[in-house]
């Protein structure tokens, strides 16, 4: 059973970060340049200039925030904001997606065109001061996140509707090798959005347009799904004391007026208590 988190809808819910030494929710709002959190029920946000999208965590105070020009320092306690390394900054089709810290203290962050252009975007890793490109030709970069073994890394291109995992090296966290298709959803019609993955390795995907956030085993079989009532479940994060509520941000984008109207929860946050039990999120090293 899922709640409403946040009642401040989003056009574009993303990112929903849980910080675990401040036991804090963070979250963006990607078209309306926002950075959102809420703690002990009080609401706070932070508007850029640009789109931003996701970010982890380097210290109590401190994000590694992406954006549609770069991936920048962010200070919790004034608000400044330091550029670490430009991403794509040149280009003016593209921002910045889904992302997620790696188990070895680097940031993985896919980009995607601002209108979904045909493979438009790439999937980089931010290691060690180095961005370097991984995957390239992706329309909608999405469902990065890692085994907690530290075995695989997964994600997707949402538009191919397959979600990929990709072998790491134990030492550095680089991908070897190529990636399999880890689950196609193209027979029942689901788009994969933002992942997580708990503690027993299961990956909870949000499903765009399925009002819902799916759990499948390393063998890619179906567990559960958690419901949300919003229609675009965009991406799912564990948080909470003891890490087992699930978050997922939601979106408005694509829905018209009447749409919202009958559904107003559309874009809001949500919480659903004892879904399941997550992995702290990791540190980015920088």
């Amino acid at each position: 059973m899922s709640v409403v988190f946040d009642d401040r809808p989003c056009d574009l819910g993303e990112g929903p970060l849980w910080h675990p030494e401040r036991a804090q929710l963070f979250w963006f709002d990607i078209t309306g340049n926002r950075l959102m959190t809420q703690k002990d029920g009080q609401q706070q946000s932070w508007n850029f200039p640009e789109n931003v999208s996701a970010a982890g965590w380097v210290d109590q105070d401190t994000l590694l925030k992406a954006s549609e020009t770069g991936l920048w320092r962010f200070d919790l306690k004034t608000g400044e904001r330091a550029l670490v390394t430009h991403l794509e900054a040149d280009n003016t089709v593209t921002r910045s997606n889904d992302g997620r810290a790696d188990p070895w203290g680097g940031f993985w962050i896919g980009t995607m065109g601002k209108n979904a252009e045909p493979g438009a975007g790439s999937i980089y890793r931010f290691w060690r001061g180095e961005v370097r490109q991984l995957v390239p030709d992706v329309t909608i970069s999405n469902a990065i996140c890692f085994a907690p073994d530290r075995s695989c890394a997964y994600f997707t291109d949402t538009v191919t509707r397959q979600v990929m995992r990709w072998s790491l090296n134990p030492e550095t966290g680089w991908p070897e090798g190529q990636s399999t298709v880890f689950l196609d959803l193209t027979k029942d019609q689901l788009n994969p959005d933002g992942a997580v993955v708990d503690t027993s390795g299961n990956i909870w995907i949000a499903q765009w347009g399925a009002n819902r956030v799916a759990a499948y085993a390393p063998d890619g079989q179906f567990l559960k799904s958690v419901g949300f009532d919003a229609a675009h479940a965009s991406c799912p994060a564990f948080g909470g004391p003891d890490l087992t509520t699930l978050f997922c941000t939601t979106a408005r984008q694509g829905l018209d007026a009447a749409q919202i109207e009958i559904q107003p929860t559309n874009g809001m946050t949500f919480a659903a208590p004892d879904a399941g039990k997550g992995q702290a999120e990791h540190r980015v090293i920088l």
